[in-house]
């Protein structure tokens, strides 16, 4: 497939708190003239701006990714992405994966080995989180929101602080709960 359309980039982090910096500085030195961007897991192909990218698509343009796990995390997604893609006429490239480039032969075959390579480094990563919350709970990290104070329990907390001149606020405070108002 010539390229004689848009080049497009494709830009995705899991979370709100992480950067989308290195991978708009990627798409920018391969030359996308359009970056769709967002902020969502890649456990869905139910994502905004990937809906708009796809919409966006005609014959000849190339879309291009820092790595097949930003597109997708399941490999049924990627690959009815990528037929999507195709249908439309365009093209798919991984940055990451220079081997992943949907105009040959060979494009299916690879699309579902990173798609696979991809869902066992989502699987990686939930074991790496779940070691790590089980380690903080040995420690005896608390996770959660504060248990709550009910209306009684803030009566009885009043009624044996009045004594001691604290207000209830204060003592709850200091019992790591909070008021349910």
């Amino acid at each position: 497939m010539q390229n004689h359309g848009m080049i497009y980039g494709y830009s995705r982090v899991s979370t709100v708190a992480q950067d989308l910096a290195s991978q708009l500085a990627q798409l920018k030195a391969a030359g996308c003239e359009k970056v769709f961007r967002e902020k969502i897991t890649g456990t869905t192909a139910d994502r905004p701006q990937l809906q708009k990218l796809m919409a966006a698509l005609t014959p000849g343009d190339v879309v291009i990714i820092p790595a097949v796990d930003r597109l997708s995390r399941d490999t049924t997604d990627l690959l009815v992405i990528a037929r999507d893609m195709r249908r439309a006429g365009a093209g798919l490239r991984a940055l990451a994966e220079p081997v992943l480039d949907t105009t040959g032969d060979f494009a299916e075959f690879v699309l579902a080995m990173l798609g696979v390579a991809a869902k066992l480094e989502r699987r990686r990563v939930a074991e790496r989180t779940a070691r790590g919350r089980a380690d903080a709970k040995a420690k005896g990290v608390k996770f959660g929101r504060n248990p709550i104070l009910t209306v009684h329990h803030q009566q009885e907390a009043g009624r044996g602080l009045q004594q001691e001149n604290h207000s209830v606020a204060s003592r709850v405070a200091t019992m790591s709960v909070r008021i349910d108002e």
